[in-house]
């Protein structure tokens, strides 16, 4: 019997990442220097996975957006970013892990498109992104693992919720105890008085 081996295919090889320098995690009190962005995963009561892309305002410890669903590809990750600086401003840099919605070409298009410098962590060091970890840790203990969600409305619904909730209400040790929303308000403030002093 006669069986065709196909020896001359070309071999599949994994792409590789170009060499990650490790960033120093120094963060300024300021408003978009720095924005983090990570992926969580967990699953409905029916079993069916979901995503969470979370991104956070490092230099006020301020959640900017919880985004849900199934499937979460780098062109939903750019119209997310999109709809925040409309609303905020562009970040002078995105700090986000290797994986591939955040390595992706059209992520990165948009970075330079719009001057925005990416800053990808060494793979295997989430240590590097510290402070979206740290966020992703009481998001899943406070949403994610104390609740149980029939649809990705709900899940929608209760994060929203606790984002609110996060910004607006819980002290932070590192802002002086004050809840994100309004560390921000009192550093727009200054920053405004300065700019209007100097004119």
């Amino acid at each position: 019997m006669y069986c065709k081996l196909r020896l001359n295919l070309p071999r599949r090889t994994k792409r590789r990442l170009p060499q990650r320098l490790r960033q120093p995690l120094t963060v300024a009190a300021a408003v978009n220097a720095v924005w983090a962005l990570d992926f969580m995963s967990d699953a409905l009561w029916s079993g069916r996975r979901f995503r969470v892309l979370n991104v956070l305002d490092e230099g006020v410890r301020e959640g900017l957006a919880i985004e849900i669903d199934t499937s979460l590809p780098a062109k939903r990750v750019v119209r997310v970013l999109a709809r925040l600086a409309e609303l905020r401003g562009l970040p002078a840099a995105l700090r986000m892990d290797n994986g591939p919605e955040l390595i992706a070409q059209e992520l990165l298009d948009w970075c330079e498109a719009k001057g925005v410098k990416p800053l990808h962590i060494q793979p295997g060091k989430p240590d590097q992104n510290a402070f979206i970890e740290r966020y992703n840790r009481t998001f899943r203990e406070e949403v994610l693992d104390a609740y149980v969600f029939e649809d990705l409305e709900q899940v929608r619904a209760l994060s929203a919720q606790w984002l609110q909730m996060y910004n607006e209400e819980r002290p932070h040790d590192a802002l002086g105890r004050q809840p994100p929303a309004v560390f921000r308000a009192l550093i727009e403030s200054k920053t405004n008085s300065i700019s209007e002093l100097s004119t």
